[in-house]
């Protein structure tokens, strides 16, 4: 059941970036005339609709991740740009978070620059800068998704986890390309499903609301959604980027839109302890 991963790692910049390089946060290197992605939606905190400026998470340049796609759905060259709006930190149990979060693909890496902010992005959510290094990993499902008739003593699956590379203190810091997802709370799939279709899927009285007939063709469909992306906890000695308590952010894509370099159809989800 194992698939393959690709982990990156990430270290401090000792200096500003000025190659498009793969990294994160920092200024990202975009194409000219590219217009800035924004959000409209509710602060958690009141129901006062305001528009916000994305903030730039990372960058990856393919001709240094596509080598280590051993199953060959990544695109082989250009740039894949990663965006997502940090003041309200959208779940994506909602179909009103659509645009919370973008990825962008771009073909051409020589025609992209160097680009400033928008003079309207909060300091606090400029996400300091980063070099990575990618390599393989083993990745397992999580203990949630093996079934009843195959699920494994929770002893055997902890000393299987770690020796893929799981570290248990560490969970909620990998990020990744591909894979399994590291849940924290559920599986995502028949909730990209169902958000996407415009239901809401933020509790039990949520998933009640979908029509019974739509339920099998949700759960049957959700088998076409696959990992992108998933980013946990960045940080240093003195920076932090926290998604919730611990958790992670995921970018899910459906199958037949990652062969058809549909980025734009990507969900976000985030999840936490």
């Amino acid at each position: 059941m194992a698939k393959n991963e690709i982990r990156i790692e990430y270290k401090l910049s000792e200096k500003e970036i000025k190659e498009p390089i793969s990294k994160i946060g920092g200024k990202p290197f975009l194409p000219k005339g590219f217009e800035w992605p924004y959000y409209t939606g509710v602060d958690y905190l009141d129901d006062n609709l305001k528009t916000r400026p994305l903030s730039f998470l990372a960058q990856f340049n393919l001709k240094d991740i596509a080598p280590l796609d051993s199953e060959g759905v990544l695109p082989k060259s250009g740039m894949l740009s990663f965006f997502y709006e940090l003041e309200t930190m959208r779940w994506g149990f909602e179909p009103s978070d659509s645009g919370s979060a973008k990825v962008f693909y771009f073909p051409e890496v020589d025609e992209l620059y160097v680009s400033d902010y928008p003079e309207d992005l909060d300091e606090d959510f400029i996400i300091t800068e980063f070099t990575i290094d990618a390599s393989n990993h083993i990745s397992i499902p999580q203990f949630c998704d093996y079934t009843e008739d195959d699920k494994p003593h929770w002893d055997d699956y902890d000393e299987c986890s770690i020796a893929a590379g799981y570290d248990p203190d560490e969970w909620g810091t990998y990020s990744k390309f591909l894979g399994y997802a590291d849940v924290i709370q559920n599986p995502m799939e028949e909730e990209c499903e169902s958000v996407t279709r415009g239901y809401r899927r933020g509790c039990t009285e949520d998933y009640n609301k979908i029509p019974d007939g739509e339920k099998l063709d949700i759960k049957e469909k959700a088998k076409d959604w696959v990992l992108l992306f998933q980013m946990g906890t960045i940080e240093t000695d003195h920076y932090e980027l926290m998604f919730g308590d611990g958790g992670h952010i995921y970018f899910w894509i459906k199958k037949e839109d990652l062969a058809n370099r549909n980025f734009d159809k990507i969900w976000m989800i985030l999840q936490c302890s």
